[in-house]
């Protein structure tokens, strides 16, 4: 039993604490409150000085000291880093949505790849029943040509997607008769139209123009605003032109 100093003027909760505190650490073997056993000789405990007898303090090996840090909720795993997969991903998508509006643009705009041109693009329209077919027939196609073009730079990237997008929702409400696989159907337009949804709300990737520009830090912010003009598009152009 080890015999406690309940005289000791330390601040510490342990009167033996001064003792010991420049020890380095050990273990302190005590048989009672009054007498120390050390060798051969019996040294009594000095209430003087208020100390105990070291000849049986043993020093501990600095190996036995635990010093690991025993939180059972500390997550040791690799904390999860940037990588470039989404931003190759996302330039893939720009690139080939992109390049299919642009191709499409080049047809309308300049009659470009057996395109039918202004002139052709806007009798196509006034006979699916749109009124003030040649100016529809330019925005339509400047639409095509300028998003696809922006969305494959990375450049004003919301903006271009909610135009392409505008212009999906007129082909899809237009050809739509109930089928969805191909030659009749919707399937191709959906897929498009998903395409440029998608590259609305998750941004162009860091490999684009747009990097590091506000609407690319607050990408779902910049992809409502840009919905919502999309919407206000396309609704304009099919019940007001039509």
């Amino acid at each position: 039993m080890a015999t406690h100093d309940k005289g000791s003027t330390s601040s510490s909760a342990f009167s033996d604490d001064s003792f010991y505190s420049s020890s380095g650490g050990g273990v302190h073997h005590f048989d009672d409150g009054t007498a120390r056993v050390g060798g051969d000789t019996v040294q009594s405990y000095d209430s003087s000085t208020k100390a105990f007898d070291n000849s049986g303090y043993t020093p501990l090996e600095t190996s036995t000291v635990d010093d690991r840090d025993d939180d059972l909720f500390d997550d040791d795993r690799k904390k999860f880093g940037w990588t470039a997969g989404p931003d190759i991903g996302l330039l893939g998508l720009r690139a080939v949505l992109g390049g299919i509006f642009v191709l499409h643009g080049l047809q309308k705009v300049f009659g470009l790849l057996g395109g039918p041109g202004i002139n052709g693009f806007a009798q196509s329209l006034e006979k699916m029943g749109y009124r003030e077919s040649t100016v529809l027939a330019w925005v339509t196609g400047i639409t095509e040509l300028a998003g696809g073009g922006l969305l494959v730079l990375g450049l004003f990237t919301p903006l271009a997607a909610a135009g392409l997008l505008a212009v999906m929702a007129n082909v899809i409400a237009l050809q739509y008769k109930g089928g969805f696989f191909g030659p009749n159907g919707v399937e191709l337009e959906l897929a498009l139209a998903g395409m440029a949804f998608a590259a609305l709300f998750a941004g162009p990737g860091r490999a684009a123009l747009d990097y590091n520009r506000s609407w690319f830090r607050h990408p779902l912010a910049a992809g409502f605003i840009a919905l919502v003009i999309g919407i206000g598009g396309a609704a304009v152009t099919y019940f007001v032109f039509r």
